[in-house]
């Protein structure tokens, strides 16, 4: 079956609103062949408009990802778990209006699996912006996940299909750039808050073990306890990881893709806009957010750390982190992923950094500021170089 989508979709946001898309199903024979060629022949006379459709959505997604943790950046998370199932929880919710918003196309629990993946890394978020901040630590995990998404689609990794680029050398120095970048940003000291206020006491904890009395046990969460350089070096590892980790999260979205067209394949007649993927993904982010909380509260005991004040922020950095995914993949079908992936990830942390830097004050002395400001151009460089390459 031919099958060709127009999506209008853009006025995603008039004041982060939601996305709609019209969406052309085409039936077999003549008649399918002529609306595809109608089709192109529309795409090829409004390609500038498709472009800066393609800009706009990647600028959105930059600017929504990298703020998505700012709302909780000042308040008391505790160990993390609890924010992490309010976040996948509120992404699920918003997800499912889109789904619906799409009219529904056809459910891939392959997909689910990126999902999986994507919620694993999260769940080391907050010990990383507790020990190396906001900026510092969106810019290591963008620069990760810049690479593997990079790696994986560029020599095919996973059994998805590997994207030729016209300039190789141009896309090896970049990524070799935005490789570098991320050992550099080992180098900046950042100055963080392990508890940014004095609302520090859960919710729900166990009042008799402290005779009624809120202890220090009570807040306790194990980077507390540790070396400043140890916390530090803790901090960096685990935003390498969390960034492999995202920069795979949307591998099982561009397997399908790459075999909707093996007709001996479970996914031939799959469709190839990533928006069709996104309730999926996000129902196995919420899917294993859920499954992770309820293995905490069994190791906790049935007392987990639950902080009300992380609930609303919670539900707010959710609902950005949605719509940015919705905007990334409307992208996606303007321009080509090899294009966007690189853009959208060093944009994003970008974002962040001015937060970070800016906002929260984490960065703090000359020498710092200009490992930082080198680390970023060096970043930069590599993102554009990445980018131009397919051009």
């Amino acid at each position: 079956m031919l099958r060709a989508k127009c999506p209008r979709l853009f006025v995603f946001v008039a004041a982060l609103s939601m996305v709609s898309c019209r969406r052309t199903e085409q039936g077999d024979g003549h008649d399918a062949s002529e609306k595809v060629e109608t089709f192109d022949f529309t795409f090829n006379s409004t390609n500038m408009t498709h472009f800066a459709y393609g800009v706009a959505a990647n600028a959105a997604a930059a600017l929504l990802y990298g703020s998505t943790f700012v709302p909780v950046k000042r308040i008391e998370t505790g160990d993390g778990m609890f924010f992490q199932w309010v976040i996948c929880a509120a992404i699920w919710a918003v997800s499912m209006v889109g789904d619906m918003m799409l009219h529904s196309p056809k459910f891939h629990p392959f997909a689910m699996l990126g999902g999986v993946i994507w919620a694993t890394g999260n769940m080391a978020v907050v010990p990383i912006i507790k020990t190396i901040g906001l900026s510092l630590g969106v810019l290591i995990w963008g620069s990760s996940c810049l690479l593997m998404g990079w790696a994986s689609s560029r020599f095919g990794w996973f059994g998805i299909a590997a994207h030729d680029v016209s300039r190789p050398i141009l896309n090896y120095c970049g990524a070799g750039l935005c490789l570098l970048s991320g050992l550099v940003f080992f180098l900046v000291k950042t100055d963080v808050e392990l508890h940014p206020n004095s609302d520090s006491i859960p919710l729900l904890i166990d009042r008799r073990t402290n005779s009624g009395s809120y202890g220090q046990s009570s807040s306790e969460f194990w980077i507390d306890v540790i070396r400043p350089k140890t916390r530090r070096f803790i901090g960096c590892l685990l935003a390498h990881v969390s960034g492999l980790l995202y920069g795979s999260s949307f591998t099982p979205i561009l397997y399908i893709k790459s075999h909707s067209s093996c007709r001996d394949s479970v996914f031939h007649g799959a469709s190839v806009y990533d928006l069709d993927y996104v309730y999926a993904q996000c129902c196995g982010i919420f899917v294993a957010s859920t499954i992770y909380f309820t293995i905490y509260c069994a190791a906790m005991n049935n007392k987990p750390r639950v902080y009300s004040r992380v609930i609303l922020p919670g539900l707010l950095c959710g609902l950005m982190w949605a719509l940015a995914t919705f905007c990334w993949c409307l992208a996606n079908n303007y321009q080509s992923a090899v294009i966007t992936f690189p853009i959208v990830s060093a944009g994003y942390g970008l974002v962040a950094a001015f937060w970070g830097a800016l906002v929260f004050r984490e960065i703090k002395g000359t020498a710092n500021w200009f490992i930082f400001f080198l680390a970023t151009c060096v970043m930069l460089m590599g993102s554009l170089l990445t980018a131009i390459s397919k051009l």
